[in-house]
């Protein structure tokens, strides 16, 4: 009896053990199979003008203030700039993980923008390489005025921006987007605008350090009209993220003053080259999360 009690437990604790060990590489290959979410490409939700693919999560709150000063290249003039200074300041809400709303005034003219972000697909590791972000913007041309403009109606006062980012982290220090970009305006200016106008954005984020990173964006128009000669230019901006805790700070140098996505993509005015007489504007985005 002995014998056979000794036996058996010997038979109990191996097969035991055995189990274990099969429930344990079951759980390996699973935990191998899992796929994990690529953190985010950008730290911040703009690269500079352009968006990221970057979301608030859902229930947070982020207050923005930016400003752009005038045309550096005028010197003391307008003392660099500071003289001339147009803001704009907002609020986005995380209304889930994969949406979020946002609210913001600009000074360039009076303009009242409406946006909403939504992620369409992630970036997985070892799994789909890209993150897919959808953006649109909504503005209102609060300037306009009806004494100016007989029979002006409020969707005269209207623009949409429709926008897809897709990014893609390829390392912890370098982020790459595109971005096909739409432009509708519903009043524009038949000698120097079109209705409906086609971009290509791109840009990239260059980790520095733990703390900052270089930044830099351009958006290519694509159907320009050739019956004018506009006094428009192609949006190039560089700048820098500065994470300091509650907030990121990006430092920002653009050919484009104005901070809206319908006038940046379309309406952008300074000349890197400086052939046309400069026009090139420094400014901040300040996110404060909540």
């Amino acid at each position: 009896m002995k014998n056979f009690l000794t036996i058996a437990l010997v038979f109990l604790f191996t097969g035991t053990a055995i189990a274990q060990d099969d429930l344990l590489n079951e759980l390996d290959s699973l935990k191998t199979k899992e796929k994990t979410i690529t953190p985010y490409a950008f730290k911040a939700l703009q690269i500079c003008n352009m968006q990221s693919t970057k979301l608030p999560v859902k229930g947070e709150w982020y207050i923005l203030i930016s400003h752009r000063f005038g045309d550096v290249t005028n010197g003391f003039e307008n003392f660099f700039g500071l003289d001339e200074a147009i803001t704009k300041i907002g609020a986005i809400y995380g209304a889930t993980n994969w949406l979020s709303i946002g609210a913001s005034r600009h000074r360039n003219n009076k303009t009242y923008e409406l946006a909403a972000k939504y992620k369409l697909v992630n970036q997985i590791d070892q799994g789909f390489p890209f993150t897919i972000v959808g953006y649109n913007t909504m503005d209102i041309n609060s300037e306009l005025k009806k004494e100016v403009n007989p029979g002006l109606k409020f969707s005269n006062r209207l623009a949409y921006t429709s926008q897809l980012i897709i990014s893609r982290k390829f390392s912890e220090s370098f982020s790459f987007e595109v971005a096909p970009i739409y432009v509708h305006k519903n009043l524009y200016d038949d000698f120097t605008e079109q209705k409906d106008l086609f971009l290509i954005g791109a840009g990239g984020r260059y980790k520095l350090s733990k703390r900052i990173s270089l930044n830099m964006e351009y958006a290519a128009r694509l159907n320009t009209s050739k019956d004018f000669d506009s006094p428009y230019n192609n949006p190039l901006s560089v700048g820098f993220d500065i994470e300091t805790g509650g907030h990121v700070f990006q430092m920002i140098f653009s050919n484009s003053q104005p901070m809206n996505d319908v006038a940046v993509f379309s309406n952008t005015k300074g000349d890197w080259s400086l052939t046309k007489g400069g026009g090139i504007y420094f400014g901040f985005n300040m996110y404060r999360v909540f």
